[in-house]
């Protein structure tokens, strides 16, 4: 797993035009099946891929804390709420409440795990987000995700290869 996290972030780079290509190409017809065939990726995806295996999201990046999110990890830690966001949040630029350092502060390295798992935010709960209804609407994030997330980059490029729109609309063009 190692050496994928090393690669990721040059392929996901490499990947990154003709990914956000073929999304906006998609976005122009959506077919009525596309979250149904992105389910199913997703699906086969995580039957092979293991999250504790890897933990790059939670050693590098910082989900969005929402308001629910911080009232019940607070009364889960046995916080106030204004205590556990000046100890472990800020605003980033959008405005949104994320965590003060990377690695998250409830990742545990020893072996992948977090020690607020059964009230994590829902971000995370939920990420890489390819499992989404409405897929097409988020693709710019799972784009960006792909630099992170080892299963993201594979179910895009599995996509891509699945649901080969882009080349065919090259090929009609020529």
């Amino acid at each position: 797993m190692e050496k994928r996290l090393e690669q990721l972030p040059k392929l996901a780079k490499e990947a990154k035009k003709e990914s956000l290509k073929y999304f906006a190409n998609v976005k122009k017809r959506v077919p009525k099946n596309f979250d149904y065939i992105v389910q199913e990726i997703h699906d086969a995806e995580f039957k092979k891929t293991d999250c504790l295996d890897c933990g790059n999201c939670c050693k590098t990046t910082s989900p969005i804390f929402t308001d629910k999110d911080t009232e019940r990890i607070s009364k889960h830690l046995k916080m106030k709420v204004a205590d556990f966001q000046s100890q472990y949040l800020e605003r980033d630029e959008d405005d949104f409440m994320v965590l003060k350092t990377a690695p998250c502060s409830f990742f545990d390295a020893s072996d992948n795990s977090c020690f607020i798992y059964d009230v994590r935010p829902k971000a995370c709960a939920e990420y890489p987000h390819t499992n989404r209804k409405k897929f097409i609407n988020i693709s710019d994030l799972t784009v960006a995700n792909t630099a992170v997330c080892p299963a993201a980059y594979a179910i895009v490029e599995t996509l891509k290869k699945k649901l080969p729109m882009v080349s065919k609309v090259k090929k009609r063009r020529n």
